[in-house]
């Protein structure tokens, strides 16, 4: 499959939105209920965006196909080195490279930023697809919190992976 990665346009944010409400509706990989419209799908995307985060599309034949973003892993200061990355495929369209392109530039976006962690986010421990894919980008597990949250009228696990970007731990920051 032939895909462009490419940083995000307003004019992807409809089929962003579509991409996120089927997993809101169907599926656990995010423990929102409510789908958001499109103009809250916006601000989502311009708050990335505007925080400095890359937020990626990929696309085939001039469809967008699946999308990437990194944003901050906790809100306190002492957090701002590390980032939380978020992956989704449209429906159907798994298994075919979009998911592993897209992570590949998004750890290389937030290298060039100068982040020095990626943690990952994982739905539940069954969602092998995810956990191999991040596993082939150098991600290993930390850690599995049993039923943290409830969707879909049942208790989910989260799984947590961590990868360390460019120097990871080699120095410390210049601003201390």
């Amino acid at each position: 499959m032939e895909l462009t990665i490419r940083d995000v346009a307003s004019a992807d944010v409809p089929a962003i939105t579509a991409i996120y409400a089927a997993e809101v509706r169907d599926h656990v990989n995010t423990y929102e209920y409510d789908v958001p419209d499109e103009a809250g799908m916006s601000r989502r995307v311009r708050g990335v965006l505007d925080a400095g985060y890359p937020y990626l599309a990929a696309e085939h034949e001039g469809r967008l196909v699946g999308y990437a973003y990194a944003n901050s892993y906790r809100a306190r200061i002492g957090y701002r080195f590390t980032v939380e990355n978020s992956v989704y495929v449209v429906a159907g369209q798994q298994g075919h490279g979009i998911g592993a392109a897209l992570l590949e530039r998004l750890i290389a976006e937030c290298e060039r930023r100068g982040y020095r962690q990626m943690v990952a986010v994982i739905g539940e421990p069954n969602n092998t697809a995810s956990i191999r894919l991040h596993e082939k980008f150098g991600f290993r597990l930390v850690g599995v919190f049993r039923g943290i949250a409830w969707k879909h009228g049942r208790w989910l696990d989260t799984v947590q992976m961590q990868r360390t970007l460019s120097a990871g731990n080699a120095d410390a920051p210049h601003d201390e």
